[in-house]
């Protein structure tokens, strides 16, 4: 059982990082390249908007979790582990913490953006100085929302090898008939999300100033 916990918040750890690395730029992106945005790009926002997060967002996990597996071996050496697991994990879950982002970025206000280029703020200035802050509560609530999708998402990543409490679950609670140790699983799933969940609210209330 502890191992298995430490495979799942190893999973969930490595996974959330590289989402916030490579999704929020991409949700910054999706936002500044749109019609109507600080640097409209057409082809560039129909790229990453129309073809890879779309695409990749209306696969289901399961299917792209299994799909992935050749390029996670690529990438780890392996199929079997947490490690491993991180990539289809990663892949998955950009694109719906990119859309996420980009919605938090619509919602701040375009009064504000306004005055800092009537100030001469360059667009990066204004993504740093104002949008990224000003938006700073939706994206602490899209990375809380993004991180309880992960739990579940490791629960599935270990019926194909990744080990965590998935695997606990499907090895010795459903195979096994052991009532107990799915019970057990499922309790640690819900306290692990409700411990994500309220440190998540914890950070909102923190950074949130309005």
């Amino acid at each position: 059982m502890p191992e298995a916990i430490l495979e799942t918040l190893q999973m969930v750890g490595i996974s959330g990082l590289f989402v916030v690395l490579v999704g929020l730029p991409l949700g910054i992106v999706l936002h500044t390249s749109a019609p109507g945005g600080l640097t409209p790009v057409r082809w560039l926002n129909g790229i990453l908007s129309g073809v890879i997060v779309n695409i990749i967002r209306s696969i289901p996990y399961a299917i792209l979790m299994v799909s992935l597996i050749p390029l996670a071996v690529l990438i780890t050496g392996t199929s079997l582990g947490p490690i491993s697991a991180s990539v289809a994990l990663t892949i998955g879950t950009v694109p719906f913490f990119a859309r996420l982002v980009e919605t938090s970025l619509r919602e701040v206000d375009s009064g504000k953006i306004d005055a800092a280029m009537v100030m001469g703020s360059t667009r990066l200035q204004i993504i740093r100085k104002v949008m990224l802050p000003e938006a700073l509560p939706g994206l602490v609530a899209a990375l809380t929302t993004t991180m309880v999708t992960l739990v579940g998402y490791s629960a599935m990543a270990g019926l194909i090898g990744g080990g965590g409490l998935g695997k606990l679950a499907y090895s010795y609670g459903f195979q096994r008939f052991d009532t107990t140790v799915m019970v057990v699983t499922l309790v640690l799933m819900v306290v692990l999300v409700q411990l994500i969940q309220i440190v998540g609210d914890l950070v909102i209330r923190r950074v949130d100033h309005r």
